[in-house]
């Protein structure tokens, strides 16, 4: 029974070599670990050599720090360049600038605020007659120009006029199709029956409840009629 413990104790000891061989590892661990720590920036530049980027631009695109004051100064330049041309492309007469989300509008002239307020512009309701006819009221979007300015505008009613409020459609010269008073003292014309005019509802200004037309307050129409000339361009979007 004692010979069995003293060999089994035996065969559990490790010899001395062993254990220096542990304590080696581990102290090379530690040694390439502070290594691996204070030149970390030149491991990773080998790493980098090696290794595809991934397609990410912030990588892709990077400056070395003492080539980073003549980069800004490319960058600066580009900027100004780019800057010029956007400059360049501003109308020279003044022009108007109708945002349909929030419906409000600005009177310029080159990069200078003329005048800005609420507006009125399409529904996007749709209107129906049969399977033939359909109706979407829109403000159109897209560089626009002022046809023609009218003072004291009559307005000729459309057929969805007559289809909106269930009444039968006149013919073309019919006297119910001529209405006074309904587009206000200014009329400016942008495109086949879309106009830029004033309002008896002056309450829904700045709410999207037009066919399609942009309305105006008094003072802000008679601005901008007395401003745009025809050929002025409206930016709608």
């Amino acid at each position: 029974m004692k010979e069995h413990l003293t060999t089994t104790y035996s065969q559990q000891r490790k010899p001395i070599w062993y254990i220096i061989l542990i304590l080696l590892a581990l102290a090379f661990s530690v040694l390439l670990a502070l290594i691996v720590v204070r030149r970390a920036g030149s491991i990773g530049e080998v790493v980098v050599r090696f290794v595809p980027l991934p397609e990410d631009p912030s990588l892709l695109n990077r400056v070395p720090v003492n080539e980073l004051s003549a980069y800004q100064i490319s960058i600066k330049k580009d900027i100004a360049v780019i800057q010029k041309k956007l400059h360049n492309l501003i109308p020279q007469q003044p022009y108007l600038i109708v945002n349909t989300t929030h419906n409000t509008f600005k009177l310029m002239q080159r990069d200078q605020l003329i005048r800005e307020g609420m507006c009125s512009t399409g529904s996007y309701t749709i209107l129906t007659k049969g399977d033939n006819k359909k109706w979407v009221f829109e403000t159109p979007r897209g560089m626009l120009k002022v046809r023609s300015k009218q003072v004291n505008p009559v307005w000729v009613r459309p057929d969805w006029a007559f289809i909106e409020e269930g009444l039968p459609v006149p013919s073309p010269r019919h006297p119910s199709r001529y209405e006074y008073g309904t587009l206000g003292q200014y009329k400016l014309e942008l495109k086949d029956g879309y106009l830029i005019h004033g309002t008896l509802y002056k309450r829904f200004l700045g709410m999207a409840v037009t066919h399609g037309c942009i309305r105006l307050g008094d003072d802000d129409l008679k601005a901008v009629y007395t401003t745009l000339k025809t050929g002025s361009n409206v930016f709608i979007y």
